[in-house]
Protein backbone atom coordinates (compact mmCIF):
# COMPACT_ATOMS: atom_id res chain seq x y z
CA UNK A 1 0.00 0.00 0.00
CA UNK A 2 1.57 3.48 -1.13
CA UNK A 3 2.39 5.82 1.92
CA UNK A 4 -0.09 8.63 3.19
CA UNK A 5 0.00 12.23 1.32
CA UNK A 6 1.61 15.08 3.28
CA UNK A 7 1.46 17.83 1.08
CA UNK A 8 -1.00 18.29 -1.65
CA UNK A 9 -1.56 21.62 -3.94
CA UNK A 10 -4.63 22.87 -4.30
CA UNK A 11 -5.37 25.71 -7.42
CA UNK A 12 -8.41 27.19 -8.57
CA UNK A 13 -9.09 27.09 -12.47
CA UNK A 14 -11.21 29.12 -15.29
CA UNK A 15 -13.72 31.47 -14.36
CA UNK A 16 -14.27 32.62 -11.15
CA UNK A 17 -17.57 30.97 -9.40
CA UNK A 18 -19.88 31.43 -6.03
CA UNK A 19 -18.42 28.84 -3.83
CA UNK A 20 -14.94 28.30 -4.81
CA UNK A 21 -13.81 29.74 -1.18
CA UNK A 22 -16.15 27.43 0.27
CA UNK A 23 -14.44 24.84 -1.45
CA UNK A 24 -11.00 25.53 -0.13
CA UNK A 25 -12.24 26.36 2.83
CA UNK A 26 -13.25 22.49 3.19
CA UNK A 27 -10.67 20.71 1.93
CA UNK A 28 -8.27 22.57 3.61
CA UNK A 29 -9.52 22.02 7.23
CA UNK A 30 -10.48 18.29 6.57
CA UNK A 31 -6.95 17.86 5.45
CA UNK A 32 -5.45 19.71 8.24
CA UNK A 33 -7.75 17.61 10.59
CA UNK A 34 -5.13 14.80 9.30
CA UNK A 35 -2.11 16.03 9.38
CA UNK A 36 -1.84 16.47 5.58
CA UNK A 37 -0.40 20.32 4.85
CA UNK A 38 -2.29 22.25 2.02
CA UNK A 39 -0.18 24.90 -0.31
CA UNK A 40 -2.48 27.17 -2.39
CA UNK A 41 -1.06 27.75 -5.81
CA UNK A 42 -2.17 31.36 -7.08
CA UNK A 43 -3.91 32.30 -10.14
CA UNK A 44 -4.42 28.70 -11.21
CA UNK A 45 -2.27 26.92 -13.30
CA UNK A 46 -0.54 29.97 -13.81
CA UNK A 47 1.18 29.90 -10.03
CA UNK A 48 2.32 26.53 -11.71
CA UNK A 49 3.96 27.74 -14.05
CA UNK A 50 5.54 30.53 -12.36
CA UNK A 51 5.95 28.99 -8.88
CA UNK A 52 3.84 30.99 -6.84
CA UNK A 53 2.51 29.16 -3.92
CA UNK A 54 1.87 29.68 -0.27
CA UNK A 55 0.53 27.41 3.01
CA UNK A 56 -3.25 27.42 3.75
CA UNK A 57 -3.34 27.28 7.49
CA UNK A 58 -6.64 27.36 9.45
CA UNK A 59 -6.43 30.77 9.72
CA UNK A 60 -6.23 31.76 6.23
CA UNK A 61 -9.43 29.67 5.12
CA UNK A 62 -11.45 30.77 8.38
CA UNK A 63 -14.62 32.92 7.91
CA UNK A 64 -14.01 32.74 3.92
CA UNK A 65 -17.69 30.43 3.06
CA UNK A 66 -20.11 32.98 2.50
CA UNK A 67 -17.33 35.25 0.18
CA UNK A 68 -17.71 35.29 -3.20
CA UNK A 69 -14.44 34.53 -5.72
CA UNK A 70 -11.37 32.95 -4.57
CA UNK A 71 -8.80 34.08 -2.36
CA UNK A 72 -6.47 32.08 -4.29
CA UNK A 73 -7.17 34.13 -7.65
CA UNK A 74 -7.95 32.49 -11.16
CA UNK A 75 -7.16 32.29 -14.83
CA UNK A 76 -8.52 31.10 -17.55
CA UNK A 77 -5.39 31.51 -20.15
CA UNK A 78 -2.75 29.35 -18.51
CA UNK A 79 -2.75 25.14 -19.68
CA UNK A 80 0.54 24.27 -19.01
CA UNK A 81 0.70 21.89 -21.91
CA UNK A 82 0.00 24.85 -24.16
CA UNK A 83 0.83 28.42 -22.97
CA UNK A 84 1.30 31.63 -24.79
CA UNK A 85 4.56 32.84 -23.62
CA UNK A 86 5.16 35.46 -26.26
CA UNK A 87 4.25 37.15 -29.70
CA UNK A 88 5.59 36.33 -32.90
CA UNK A 89 6.59 38.91 -35.37
CA UNK A 90 2.61 38.92 -36.63
CA UNK A 91 1.36 39.62 -33.20
CA UNK A 92 0.44 35.81 -33.16
CA UNK A 93 1.15 33.33 -29.98
CA UNK A 94 3.76 31.74 -29.84
CA UNK A 95 2.85 27.80 -27.61
CA UNK A 96 4.99 26.16 -25.54
CA UNK A 97 4.60 22.90 -23.85
CA UNK A 98 5.60 24.38 -19.83
CA UNK A 99 4.24 21.14 -18.00
CA UNK A 100 7.85 20.09 -17.31
CA UNK A 101 8.60 23.47 -15.67
CA UNK A 102 5.16 22.82 -13.56
CA UNK A 103 6.57 19.76 -12.29
CA UNK A 104 9.78 20.73 -11.70
CA UNK A 105 8.01 23.80 -8.98
CA UNK A 106 5.26 21.17 -7.52
CA UNK A 107 8.30 18.92 -6.54
CA UNK A 108 10.27 21.91 -5.31
CA UNK A 109 7.38 22.87 -3.06
CA UNK A 110 6.90 19.16 -1.84
CA UNK A 111 4.11 18.77 -3.63
CA UNK A 112 2.41 15.01 -3.98
CA UNK A 113 -0.56 15.78 -5.58
CA UNK A 114 -2.74 18.28 -6.53
CA UNK A 115 -6.84 19.14 -5.87
CA UNK A 116 -8.05 20.78 -9.07
CA UNK A 117 -11.10 23.17 -8.85
CA UNK A 118 -12.76 23.80 -12.19
CA UNK A 119 -14.81 22.86 -15.12
CA UNK A 120 -13.80 20.59 -18.03
CA UNK A 121 -10.68 22.69 -19.33
CA UNK A 122 -9.23 22.80 -15.67
CA UNK A 123 -9.45 18.80 -15.68
CA UNK A 124 -7.88 18.44 -19.26
CA UNK A 125 -5.00 20.80 -18.21
CA UNK A 126 -4.84 18.48 -15.55
CA UNK A 127 -4.63 15.04 -17.33
CA UNK A 128 -0.46 15.50 -18.16
CA UNK A 129 0.29 15.75 -14.56
CA UNK A 130 -1.68 12.63 -13.74
CA UNK A 131 0.44 11.14 -16.85
CA UNK A 132 3.84 12.39 -15.58
CA UNK A 133 2.65 10.56 -12.04
CA UNK A 134 1.43 13.38 -10.05
CA UNK A 135 -1.43 12.66 -8.51
CA UNK A 136 -4.70 14.51 -8.83
CA UNK A 137 -8.13 14.58 -7.39
CA UNK A 138 -10.64 17.19 -9.30
CA UNK A 139 -13.32 19.10 -8.31
CA UNK A 140 -16.50 20.12 -10.52
CA UNK A 141 -16.56 23.58 -10.44
CA UNK A 142 -18.50 25.99 -12.70
CA UNK A 143 -21.92 28.50 -13.05
CA UNK A 144 -22.74 26.49 -16.74
CA UNK A 145 -23.49 23.19 -15.13
CA UNK A 146 -21.75 21.53 -18.08
CA UNK A 147 -19.51 19.19 -16.08
CA UNK A 148 -19.64 15.96 -17.14
CA UNK A 149 -20.11 13.27 -15.00
CA UNK A 150 -21.77 14.96 -12.40
CA UNK A 151 -25.45 16.33 -11.88
CA UNK A 152 -24.71 19.31 -10.71
CA UNK A 153 -21.34 21.31 -9.88
CA UNK A 154 -21.07 24.05 -7.36
CA UNK A 155 -22.13 27.68 -8.70
CA UNK A 156 -25.25 27.49 -11.19
CA UNK A 157 -27.71 27.49 -8.35
CA UNK A 158 -25.96 31.09 -7.21
CA UNK A 159 -26.24 31.93 -11.15
CA UNK A 160 -29.97 30.64 -11.58
CA UNK A 161 -30.70 32.97 -8.33
CA UNK A 162 -29.08 35.89 -10.13
CA UNK A 163 -31.73 35.34 -13.34
CA UNK A 164 -34.55 34.54 -11.36
CA UNK A 165 -33.97 37.72 -9.63
CA UNK A 166 -33.13 40.03 -12.67
CA UNK A 167 -36.40 38.22 -14.86
CA UNK A 168 -38.68 39.68 -11.04
CA UNK A 169 -37.37 42.47 -11.42
CA UNK A 170 -37.39 43.08 -15.63
CA UNK A 171 -41.19 42.17 -15.49
CA UNK A 172 -42.09 45.07 -13.32
CA UNK A 173 -40.58 47.44 -16.01
CA UNK A 174 -41.32 45.18 -19.36
CA UNK A 175 -45.05 45.65 -17.73
CA UNK A 176 -45.01 49.14 -16.94
CA UNK A 177 -43.85 50.17 -20.91
CA UNK A 178 -45.73 47.15 -22.47
CA UNK A 179 -42.60 46.01 -23.73
CA UNK A 180 -40.62 42.70 -25.05
CA UNK A 181 -37.59 42.52 -22.92
CA UNK A 182 -34.28 39.91 -23.93
CA UNK A 183 -32.36 38.94 -20.89
CA UNK A 184 -28.79 37.37 -22.45
CA UNK A 185 -27.22 35.19 -19.74
CA UNK A 186 -24.45 32.83 -19.78
CA UNK A 187 -24.12 29.08 -19.81
CA UNK A 188 -21.66 28.86 -23.87
CA UNK A 189 -22.52 26.06 -25.38
CA UNK A 190 -25.26 24.33 -22.93
CA UNK A 191 -27.69 25.86 -21.62
CA UNK A 192 -28.78 25.15 -18.22
CA UNK A 193 -29.12 28.63 -16.27
CA UNK A 194 -31.35 29.90 -19.38
CA UNK A 195 -33.53 26.75 -18.60
CA UNK A 196 -33.69 26.64 -15.22
CA UNK A 197 -33.10 30.70 -14.85
CA UNK A 198 -36.11 30.91 -16.91
CA UNK A 199 -38.41 28.83 -15.54
CA UNK A 200 -37.75 29.86 -11.55
CA UNK A 201 -38.20 33.64 -13.15
CA UNK A 202 -41.46 32.64 -15.05
CA UNK A 203 -39.95 33.67 -18.69
CA UNK A 204 -42.26 33.29 -21.44
CA UNK A 205 -39.30 32.24 -23.99
CA UNK A 206 -36.46 30.24 -23.08
CA UNK A 207 -33.48 29.57 -26.24
CA UNK A 208 -30.71 27.53 -25.32
CA UNK A 209 -28.12 26.39 -27.85
CA UNK A 210 -29.00 22.97 -27.97
CA UNK A 211 -32.31 23.79 -29.51
CA UNK A 212 -31.91 26.27 -32.44
CA UNK A 213 -34.82 28.71 -32.47
CA UNK A 214 -37.01 30.46 -35.28
CA UNK A 215 -37.09 33.94 -35.29
CA UNK A 216 -40.52 34.24 -36.50
CA UNK A 217 -42.11 31.79 -33.34
CA UNK A 218 -40.51 34.31 -31.48
CA UNK A 219 -42.58 37.16 -32.88
CA UNK A 220 -45.51 35.27 -33.23
CA UNK A 221 -45.42 34.39 -29.19
CA UNK A 222 -44.34 38.76 -28.40
CA UNK A 223 -47.34 38.82 -30.82
CA UNK A 224 -49.94 36.48 -29.34
CA UNK A 225 -49.26 37.52 -25.93
CA UNK A 226 -50.36 41.02 -26.60
CA UNK A 227 -53.41 39.69 -28.15
CA UNK A 228 -53.99 38.04 -25.02
CA UNK A 229 -53.93 40.95 -22.84
CA UNK A 230 -50.56 40.80 -21.52
CA UNK A 231 -48.38 43.58 -20.76
CA UNK A 232 -44.75 41.98 -21.47
CA UNK A 233 -42.74 39.40 -22.42
CA UNK A 234 -39.45 38.64 -20.95
CA UNK A 235 -37.34 36.04 -23.26
CA UNK A 236 -34.00 34.46 -21.76
CA UNK A 237 -31.43 33.59 -24.22
CA UNK A 238 -28.61 31.49 -23.79
CA UNK A 239 -25.72 33.05 -25.17
CA UNK A 240 -24.68 30.49 -27.05
CA UNK A 241 -27.94 30.26 -28.51
CA UNK A 242 -28.31 30.51 -32.59
CA UNK A 243 -31.22 31.11 -35.09
CA UNK A 244 -32.37 28.40 -37.36
CA UNK A 245 -29.87 28.57 -39.70
CA UNK A 246 -27.17 30.21 -37.83
CA UNK A 247 -24.17 29.77 -35.95
CA UNK A 248 -23.92 31.30 -32.45
CA UNK A 249 -22.42 34.96 -32.26
CA UNK A 250 -18.73 35.71 -31.47
CA UNK A 251 -18.29 39.07 -29.52
CA UNK A 252 -14.51 38.17 -29.75
CA UNK A 253 -11.63 36.11 -30.25
CA UNK A 254 -8.53 35.53 -27.82
CA UNK A 255 -5.56 33.92 -29.46
CA UNK A 256 -4.26 33.99 -26.24
CA UNK A 257 -6.29 31.45 -24.52
CA UNK A 258 -6.86 28.15 -25.05
CA UNK A 259 -10.74 28.61 -25.63
CA UNK A 260 -10.06 31.59 -28.16
CA UNK A 261 -14.43 32.04 -28.62
CA UNK A 262 -16.17 34.43 -26.49
CA UNK A 263 -19.59 34.26 -27.16
CA UNK A 264 -22.11 37.47 -27.19
CA UNK A 265 -24.46 39.72 -28.78
CA UNK A 266 -27.57 37.16 -29.18
CA UNK A 267 -29.64 39.26 -27.00
CA UNK A 268 -28.91 43.17 -28.84
CA UNK A 269 -29.57 41.20 -32.22
CA UNK A 270 -33.21 39.57 -31.02
CA UNK A 271 -34.15 42.55 -29.65
CA UNK A 272 -33.65 44.61 -32.58
CA UNK A 273 -35.52 41.52 -34.58
CA UNK A 274 -38.37 41.58 -32.19
CA UNK A 275 -38.81 45.32 -32.57
CA UNK A 276 -38.18 45.54 -36.27
CA UNK A 277 -40.93 42.35 -36.74
CA UNK A 278 -43.40 43.05 -34.17
CA UNK A 279 -45.56 46.00 -32.92
CA UNK A 280 -43.83 46.00 -29.58
CA UNK A 281 -40.95 48.01 -28.27
CA UNK A 282 -38.28 45.23 -27.40
CA UNK A 283 -34.70 46.26 -25.23
CA UNK A 284 -32.51 43.81 -24.20
CA UNK A 285 -30.15 43.47 -21.03
CA UNK A 286 -26.46 41.36 -20.49
CA UNK A 287 -26.16 39.73 -17.35
CA UNK A 288 -22.67 39.06 -17.67
CA UNK A 289 -20.37 38.61 -14.89
CA UNK A 290 -22.83 39.50 -12.33
CA UNK A 291 -23.89 35.90 -12.63
CA UNK A 292 -20.82 34.87 -11.55
CA UNK A 293 -19.63 37.33 -8.80
CA UNK A 294 -21.24 37.85 -5.34
CA UNK A 295 -21.93 35.43 -2.07
CA UNK A 296 -23.43 31.91 -2.81
CA UNK A 297 -26.39 30.81 -2.09
CA UNK A 298 -26.69 28.59 0.84
CA UNK A 299 -26.89 25.54 -1.96
CA UNK A 300 -24.03 26.03 -3.16
CA UNK A 301 -21.95 26.41 0.17
CA UNK A 302 -23.06 23.08 1.32
CA UNK A 303 -22.42 21.72 -1.99
CA UNK A 304 -19.02 22.58 -1.99
CA UNK A 305 -18.35 21.61 1.81
CA UNK A 306 -19.43 18.03 0.58
CA UNK A 307 -17.28 17.82 -2.61
CA UNK A 308 -14.20 19.46 -0.49
CA UNK A 309 -15.04 16.66 2.13
CA UNK A 310 -15.63 14.13 -0.66
CA UNK A 311 -11.94 14.75 -1.96
CA UNK A 312 -9.87 15.26 1.47
CA UNK A 313 -11.00 11.71 2.02
CA UNK A 314 -10.23 10.48 -1.48
CA UNK A 315 -6.49 11.40 0.12
CA UNK A 316 -7.16 10.04 3.45
CA UNK A 317 -7.69 6.70 1.12
CA UNK A 318 -4.75 6.90 -0.97
CA UNK A 319 -7.76 7.33 -4.27
CA UNK A 320 -5.91 9.50 -6.61
CA UNK A 321 -7.14 10.70 -9.99
CA UNK A 322 -10.72 11.12 -9.27
CA UNK A 323 -13.06 13.81 -9.69
CA UNK A 324 -15.76 14.09 -7.05
CA UNK A 325 -19.58 14.27 -8.23
CA UNK A 326 -22.94 14.35 -7.52
CA UNK A 327 -25.35 11.55 -8.58
CA UNK A 328 -28.85 11.29 -7.88
CA UNK A 329 -27.96 13.47 -5.02
CA UNK A 330 -25.39 10.98 -3.51
CA UNK A 331 -21.36 12.00 -3.72
CA UNK A 332 -19.69 9.47 -5.37
CA UNK A 333 -16.39 10.11 -7.54
CA UNK A 334 -15.57 9.37 -10.89
CA UNK A 335 -12.16 8.83 -13.26
CA UNK A 336 -11.19 12.44 -13.94
CA UNK A 337 -10.65 12.10 -17.22
CA UNK A 338 -14.40 11.56 -17.85
CA UNK A 339 -14.68 14.99 -17.35
CA UNK A 340 -11.71 16.28 -19.50
CA UNK A 341 -12.62 18.25 -22.57
CA UNK A 342 -16.14 17.04 -22.23
CA UNK A 343 -19.16 19.02 -22.19
CA UNK A 344 -23.13 17.99 -20.24
CA UNK A 345 -25.32 19.93 -22.20
CA UNK A 346 -29.16 19.84 -21.88
CA UNK A 347 -30.51 16.91 -23.38
CA UNK A 348 -33.98 17.92 -25.62
CA UNK A 349 -36.48 15.36 -23.67
CA UNK A 350 -35.11 16.84 -19.91
CA UNK A 351 -37.72 16.91 -17.57
CA UNK A 352 -36.90 20.70 -17.11
CA UNK A 353 -38.33 21.74 -20.55
CA UNK A 354 -41.13 19.43 -20.40
CA UNK A 355 -42.02 21.09 -17.27
CA UNK A 356 -41.20 24.97 -18.54
CA UNK A 357 -43.75 23.39 -22.03
CA UNK A 358 -46.29 22.52 -19.72
CA UNK A 359 -46.89 25.82 -18.14
CA UNK A 360 -46.73 27.40 -21.86
CA UNK A 361 -43.29 28.50 -22.00
CA UNK A 362 -41.53 28.94 -25.62
CA UNK A 363 -38.52 27.61 -27.14
CA UNK A 364 -38.82 29.44 -30.31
Amino acid sequence: MTSKTKRVGLLTGGGDCPGLNAVIRAVTKDLLRTHIEVVGIEDGFLGLIEGRMRPLGYDQVSSILAVGGTILGSSNKANPAKFATELDEHGEPIWRDVTQQCLEHAEANGLEGLVVIGGDGTHACAMPFVEAGLPCIGIPKTIDNDVYGTDVSFGFSTAVQVVSDAIDRLRTTADSHHRALVLEVMGRNAGWIALAGGLAGGADVILIPEHPFRVDRVVDKVERRIKRGRRSTIVVVSEGAKAMGQGPMVRRLDPTSPDPIKFGGIGAWLADEISTHSSVDARNVVLGHLQRGGTPVAFDRVLSTRFGHHAAKLWNQNVHNRMVAVQADRMVDVPIDESAGKQRLVPLDHELIAAARSVWTDFG
